[in-house]
């Protein structure tokens, strides 16, 4: 049973409903990973003309896979629908995206372990040392003593914060502000000197602005800006059988915000990805000794000048795990996922998102990518998938491109931008897509 809790307290605290659900919509990417026999349980609807696009793709009976969808946003427990749901259908394990009490509650309701676990018991003492780095604070509370570089900063509550913004912003000019408990740049805010002159007669004229994660008594990271001139992570994976690298790349990012992802990292990268690779094995052998067992990733900032610093941990399968699984397994046929580690050979991969002119059906932006020939061709292993399924505005889609190289990922999304730009019988990239070895 693949469950897409998306919409866990590990990621951002449970009162922002609006980002939860913002989130949730992403859960059908999960769909991926369905093999003959599983059950995704997803917070939301699950298109079946998705679902057959992805079963087509991946080679999986469309009937013999099933989604089940409890009712609600998401927050609440499903425990009793999905068993009742899934009847006597014989599970192995439960795979949640996220550990935590949710997930752990479902495989002890359904009799099975969570995977990779042998036991549920032995999940759910993984449970501390998962919510502690899955946070900014915990995080920064354990990478200095496993040998990363951090930028200097202040872990306060937050009426403390404005002291620790004026305190850091004395010594750097320019301060980031973050909530302890967050995904994706949720919260986090950029600050200038000149934007953190109150006085005593008035407040701080950001102080309103800061996101309601925590409450009051909810905790914040106040850092030193440094100057980033790109935005790094590793995915890695560890358990009792030790650590290893899955892949690396480079986030998109806009106003702190993860937008995409490219990877392998370009060149030239080896420095970077060979400090990031020394953290994530020192990150998993802390999270082994204490229990945890499967995939995290270690987000991290090169400045111009070459400096790697660490920036947070997010220990469960991140934003990335699924389009590389997907992608691995279009590829080479790999069922499980793993990969490579992080080094060359593999096909170069991106996800973005791009905004279609009008808004279309799922089908009708299928047809659209195979008529101007972008569509993901399994003869070429290259092309563009819309891995998230329909946006709910019909207009803002997911994507994920496959190509041979760099170059072939950057041409392949100009295409994209190109096309899509226009509406229904305007220009189209009727010229092919880059390196086509079909001619």
């Amino acid at each position: 049973m693949l469950h897409a809790n998306l919409v866990s307290d590990l990621a951002v605290d449970p009162g922002e409903r609006e980002v939860l659900r913002a989130w949730a919509e992403q859960a059908p990417r999960e769909a991926w990973l369905l093999r003959p026999g599983d059950v995704l349980v997803s917070p939301v609807p699950v298109g079946e003309e998705f679902l057959r696009y992805v079963c087509g793709l991946t080679g999986v009976p469309r009937d013999s896979v099933a989604v089940v969808v409890p009712p609600g946003d998401g927050t609440a427990d499903a425990c009793r629908h999905v068993v009742g749901a899934v009847g006597g259908r014989p599970l192995r394990a439960v795979l949640p995206t996220a550990l935590d009490g949710a997930a752990i509650g479902l495989a002890r309701a359904l009799g099975v372990p969570v995977a990779p676990y042998p036991s549920v018991a032995a999940a759910e003492a993984a449970l501390g040392v998962t919510g502690l780095l899955n946070t900014k604070a915990g995080f920064r509370s354990v990478a200095p003593a496993l040998g990363m570089r951090l930028p200097d900063g202040l872990v306060r509550r937050r009426d403390g914060v404005p002291g620790a913004v004026r305190e850091l912003l004395a010594s750097y000019g320019r301060v980031v502000v973050k909530p302890d408990r967050s995904a994706g740049g949720h919260g986090m805010l950029f600050l200038a000197e000149t934007e953190a002159d109150g006085t005593a007669d008035a407040p701080d004229p950001w102080t309103g602005g800061l996101a309601p994660v925590g409450g009051p008594e909810g905790l914040w990271v106040v850092e030193r800006r440094i100057d980033v001139a790109r935005s790094v992570s590793v995915q890695m994976e560890t358990g009792p059988g030790g650590t290893r690298a899955l892949f690396s790349g480079e986030m998109r990012t806009a106003d702190g915000a993860f937008t995409g992802y490219l990877s392998p990292l370009p060149e030239p990268s080896a420095h970077v990805a060979a400090t990031l690779e020394a953290w994530g094995h020192a990150l998993g052998g802390f999270l082994a000794a204490r229990g945890y067992a499967g995939p995290f990733g270690l987000d991290a900032m090169v400045t111009p000048g070459g400096e790697v610093f660490a920036g947070e941990s997010n220990v469960r399968r991140t934003a990335t795990t699924t389009p590389q699984a997907m992608v691995t397994r279009l590829v080479a046929g790999d069922v499980s996922g793993a990969g490579g580690g992080t080094g060359g050979g593999g096909p170069v991969w991106a996800t973005g998102k791009v905004r279609a002119p009008v808004a279309y059906p799922f089908a009708a932006a299928v047809e659209r990518l195979r008529r101007e020939r972008l569509a993901y061709d399994p003869a070429r292993a290259e092309g563009i998938v819309l891995y998230a399924g329909p946006p709910p505005d019909g207009l803002t889609w997911r994507y994920a491109v496959i190509a041979g190289d760099h170059a072939g990922v950057a041409r392949y999304e100009e295409l994209l931008r190109a096309s899509w730009a226009s509406a229904p019988g305007g220009p189209t990239a009727r010229s092919g897509p880059p390196g086509s070895r079909s001619g």
